[in-house]
């Protein structure tokens, strides 16, 4: 049994005369014959008595009738679902974000809607090890990532390096110089994130402070930026670090930020699926700047 041949039965059932079905099918009348006596040769029964000037179901034909249609409703309602995912695939973009993308984001945004004007990006923030869960399993098509050096069946994108600048209170004699050296900071309290909730910053902090000569001492921990450079601005002696993409986002007057004297950076990834790609993969790592 096939669907065209349920569709001929249905609409022949409908015109009761075999030659507008095949008009309203757009195919010839013999076709229609042809493949309704095949259905009813599989189904061992007649499903319309026939003269030269009717046609009419039989019993068999009305029963077999609100079947047929509910099967041929269940394919429209199929194939309504894949055209409305094809759609949705062809416009939207489920994207995750990482804390500090700050400038890098807009000028991906402004970028990627050039390249592909039709696309509706959804930003998504969660922790990195949700994103990345959800890029795996298809519910979010990329994320931008830090300090991930490997995920199954992800591919992980290196796009840019973020350099990392130093929060301190603006009445402290160090915000009056041009650049930070770390090895001033180490009677300071460093203010971060607690490391289950951000270890590879808080690792690359107390590596980079130790190549500077010094075990970093811990303030409390950080739970959101705004709340530590607040706590900064009103003391003497708290200092922490900001991605310098960030920086020019910030509004707050009693805080200095400084470049480090010798660098400290972090790369930017993008982590998509290895087996479902997005669909702009090109258009993203190019809005990205990076040569795929």
């Amino acid at each position: 049994m096939e669907l065209r041949q349920l569709r001929y039965f249905v609409t022949v059932a409908e015109e009761l005369h075999f030659g507008r079905a095949a008009q309203r099918l757009h195919i010839v009348q013999a076709a229609v014959s042809q493949q309704i006596r095949k259905l009813e040769r599989e189904l061992g029964v007649e499903l319309f008595d026939r003269s030269p000037r009717t046609v009419r179901l039989t019993a068999a034909g009305q029963l077999f009738l609100p079947d047929a249609r509910a099967v041929l409703a269940a394919e429209n309602r199929a194939r309504a679902v894949i055209a409305k995912l094809v759609a949705k695939r062809s416009t939207v973009l489920r994207l995750g974000t990482s804390n500090g993308l700050g400038e890098h984001l807009d000028r991906v945004l402004d970028q990627l809607t050039a390249l592909v004007p039709r696309v509706s990006v959804e930003l998504v923030s969660a922790a990195t090890q949700t994103r990345l869960d959800q890029v795996r399993v298809h519910a979010m098509d990329a994320t931008f990532v830090r300090g991930v050096t490997d995920s199954p069946e992800l591919r992980l994108i290196p796009l840019w390096q973020d350099r990392l600048t130093i929060a301190l209170p603006a009445e402290h004699p160090l915000a009056e110089a041009d650049v930070v050296a770390l090895a001033d900071l180490a009677d300071m309290p460093l203010r971060l994130a607690d490391r289950t909730r951000n270890g590879p910053l808080y690792d690359l902090m107390v590596s980079s402070c130790r190549s500077a000569g010094f075990a970093p001492v811990f303030g409390p921990p950080s739970t959101s930026l705004q709340d530590t450079l607040a706590m900064i601005g009103s003391s003497t002696d708290i200092w922490t670090v900001v991605y310098e993409s960030q920086v020019r986002r910030l509004v707050a007057p009693r805080v200095t930020f400084r470049a480090t004297v010798t660098p400290i950076t972090m790369t930017t990834l993008l982590a998509v699926s290895e087996t479902n790609p997005p669909w702009c993969l090109d258009e993203l790592l190019r809005a990205c700047d990076h040569d795929s």
